[in-house]
């Protein structure tokens, strides 16, 4: 147990608020430090973190974070699902590209948060919701 985390197990986040926007960051962190990510890979997975929190509240009207620690055989890492039952996103491809927005934002959030892991899986239905997991390993 790492700082009232208990790595063996998925640690779940309701996202419902901008105060539950900052507790998903900083519960990434902690799992990203136990599993000893450097601290460049650590930046890397919170940041992308912060960013498809706040579209899962923005844009899914709320959902969740699960922040689990992972292993494959030779490496460690932190794997994150981010769920909502939103409306969902009817062009994926055109979501995904730098710049394309539906709120006035920069256009960044997903194509960027997919840059900065290492493992980028996003599935969405119109009217049923959006699911992004991602994952950063240790070098």
């Amino acid at each position: 147990m790492t700082a009232g985390v208990d790595l063996g197990r998925p640690q779940a986040q309701a996202i419902g608020s901008d105060e539950d926007v900052v507790r998903v960051r900083q519960l990434v962190r902690t799992v990203a430090v136990a599993v000893k990510l450097s601290l460049v890979d650590q930046t890397k997975l919170v940041t992308a973190a912060s960013e498809l929190a706040r579209n899962t509240l923005i844009y899914g009207g709320g959902g969740s974070a699960e922040v689990t620690a992972v292993e494959d055989g030779r490496r460690r890492g932190v794997r994150i699902v981010f769920a909502d039952s939103g409306p969902g996103i009817s062009d994926l491809a055109l979501a995904l590209t730098d710049g394309y927005t539906t709120g006035g934002g920069l256009g960044l959030g997903l194509s960027g948060a997919r840059r900065l892991v290492d493992d980028f899986d996003l599935k969405s239905a119109v009217g049923e919701g959006t699911r992004v997991t991602i994952t950063k390993w240790s070098r």
